[in-house]
Formats: C-alpha cells, structure tokens, sequence
C-alpha cells in the first residue's frame, strides 16, 4: 500500500509544482484606462524574468505637438525621456503564479511593488501599491503588436 501511494503523492506534488508556475504574459497590452500598449518580454540573463515597455499612447504628443516626456519624474536628468519607448517593468520575477517586483507610472513619477498575472489568453490583472497601503489593479487587454497593426493596415 505504501508504494502504491507514493507515486500519487508523487504525482500530486508535480501537479502542484506546476500550477505555481506563472503564465507567460508576454504580448502587447493595452491598459486599463486604454491610454497606452506596453510590450512586454522575457529578459534577464536566463530569460526568466519580465520586461515591458511603452509601445503606443493614445496621445503621444504635448498640445504644442512635441512628443510626450516623463516630465514627472523625480530625477530632473530623466524628465527629457521620450515615454514611447520608456522600459516601465523591469525585471519582474516569477512568484507564486504570477510575476512580482516594481512598474513605474509615468503620469505621476512613482514607482509602485506590482504584480501580474494572465488571467486568460486575453487578460491581464496587474495589482500594484505604494508603500504597501495605497493599492489599486486594473485588467490589461491583449492587443496585436504595433508591428502586426501597421501590417494589417496594407
């Protein structure tokens, strides 16, 4: 009986190794409030941890038609940062199904601990906070890469 048992606890422990491990959450999103698509990638040296950066805005220009900058940030040296581009994840790690570490906002120069986790092939849920009590989330949708966009344009 005892060895009959030990490969279904063997068995059990795989399953539940598995589940733990976080979905790939890969792909271009689109947030929540839908004023930007962050691509977000592998990276690190082994390729394990998540990356995103800003690859659309929905308003990439200032009234005065210059292009949008991290003017809010609390380093003056970075406010000349274009945002389209802008690496707002980096570096997060995978933690109990899902990806932890830190994202920049841009809109009000802070950076926040965050997590991300592929609810679906479609849906990203990304929970942050500040100073542990000042929190929030928002789903992001799974949106065609700017570079698929401008293909199915032609």
């Amino acid at each position: 009986m005892r060895l009959a048992l030990s490969p279904a606890f063997l068995l059990a422990g795989l399953a539940a190794a598995q589940a733990e491990t976080p979905k790939d959450p890969s792909g271009t999103w689109l947030t929540g409030d839908g004023r930007a698509k962050i691509q977000i990638d592998h990276c690190g040296s082994n390729q394990h941890l998540v990356c995103g950066k800003v690859v659309w805005l929905k308003v990439p220009t200032t009234d005065a038609g210059a292009p949008r900058t991290d003017i809010k940030n609390p380093d003056p040296k970075k406010r000349a940062r274009p945002v389209l581009g802008l690496q707002l994840i980096e570096g997060l790690r995978p933690d109990d199904g899902k990806f932890s570490g830190q994202i920049y906002n841009v809109e009000e120069g802070k950076t926040y601990d965050v997590s991300m986790e592929r609810e679906s092939e479609s849906e990203l849920s990304v929970s942050g906070c500040l100073l542990k009590i000042l929190c929030g989330s928002q789903t992001w949708t799974r949106v065609p890469g700017v570079n698929q966009q401008a293909s199915n344009k032609n």
